[in-house]
């Protein structure tokens, strides 16, 4: 009961078949590099994402532009119940975006 199982830890992705990793002794939290995302890194870019959204956020045209369809048409249903007055979420959001980034709708980081 005192012992761990071993796991592997991939410093890099295998190449050509071969499998270039190593075991430790006992379980450890390890997380992927800052650089490298499993999903890979989102075709749509922060910057027109944020752009989108400052200028149309009001209509959630960001929000289209990178997928999440529930929150564009939460921020449209919103900026008309209220008469424009919701449009100030979508400016928010455009500027959040644009210092922050993002997520697609695959959950990829959105691209500088």
């Amino acid at each position: 009961m005192g012992q761990c199982s071993p796991i592997i830890v991939r410093s890099a992705p295998p190449r050509c078949g071969q499998q270039e990793c190593r075991s430790l002794g006992c379980r450890l939290m390890t997380y992927p590099p800052p650089y490298q995302y499993p999903g890979g890194v989102s075709d749509k870019s922060k910057v027109v994402a944020g752009v989108l959204q400052i200028v149309l956020g009001g209509f959630g045209v960001g929000r289209f532009y990178i997928g999440d369809t529930k929150t564009g048409v939460l921020q449209l249903v919103v900026t008309l119940v209220t008469c424009g007055i919701g449009s100030l979420w979508g400016f928010v959001d455009g500027i959040l975006i644009l210092m922050n980034g993002g997520v697609d709708a695959q959950g990829r980081p959105l691209r500088d």
